[in-house]
């Protein structure tokens, strides 16, 4: 199975069993609130939203590959463990670098929305 064959899988079945193997050990993370290095820091960060989050859902709009560089447009959903459980939706987009082991070494996510924004939809 090819790479982008795998992370399409891995949206679907987000935030559960994910292909970790695929990011190399030392991978760069970057996104509005946080960054980091290491596969293990970004396996904890997932582990977090898995454990925390509700009903979370990853929808994949779109997935492209451009020689080591490698785009998906998303959007991000889940419902805050409130106890009004309010529904939250961030779209983006992330920008994936692979090395010639065709492994991930950069994961870099963008909001199509401010931090504000997402806060604010807690209290609709």
């Amino acid at each position: 199975m090819n790479l982008l064959q795998i992370l399409q899988d891995d949206y679907q079945r987000f935030p559960d069993d994910q292909t970790y193997g695929l990011y190399a050990e030392d991978v760069y993370f970057k996104d509005p609130l946080n960054e980091f290095r290491g596969r293990d820091r970004y396996q904890q960060m997932i582990g977090f939203i898995k454990t925390w989050f509700l009903n979370v859902q990853m929808d994949l709009h779109t997935i492209q590959r451009n020689g080591n560089l490698i785009r998906t447009d998303w959007t991000l959903s889940w419902n805050t463990p409130l106890p009004w459980k309010p529904h939250i939706s961030i779209s983006g987009w992330s920008e994936l670098t692979v090395n010639g082991d065709d492994l991930i070494v950069s994961h870099i996510d963008y909001w199509h929305c401010s931090r504000l924004d997402v806060l604010k939809q807690h209290f609709r």
